[in-house]
């Protein structure tokens, strides 16, 4: 599976974009059978970043979010730039 099949697109939602400056988290739709290694390893390698944790949800529309906290020395902000979330 290609890591953009893995990650869909950010969730953009007031409390995700409160996430990447509060919390140093990023959160993505993911593809539905996409595990947490796999979303770690999208991460990495599509945005040059190191992962620190990854938490998935499943919602009750049958969409997948995962929640990526990114390491310190890495600022969730600036992948947030680059896909045009701010």
């Amino acid at each position: 599976m290609d890591n953009w099949d893995i990650i869909k697109h950010p969730h953009l939602s007031e409390k995700s974009v409160g996430m990447v400056d509060e919390e140093n988290t990023l959160v993505f739709v993911v593809n539905e059978e996409a595990n947490k290694p796999m979303v770690k390893n999208a991460v990495e390698e599509l945005f040059d970043v190191e992962v620190k944790k990854v938490n998935t949800q499943n919602t009750v529309k049958g969409n997948k979010r995962a929640y990526v906290r990114l390491e310190p020395g890495y600022e969730a902000l600036d992948v947030a730039t680059k896909l045009g979330m701010f």
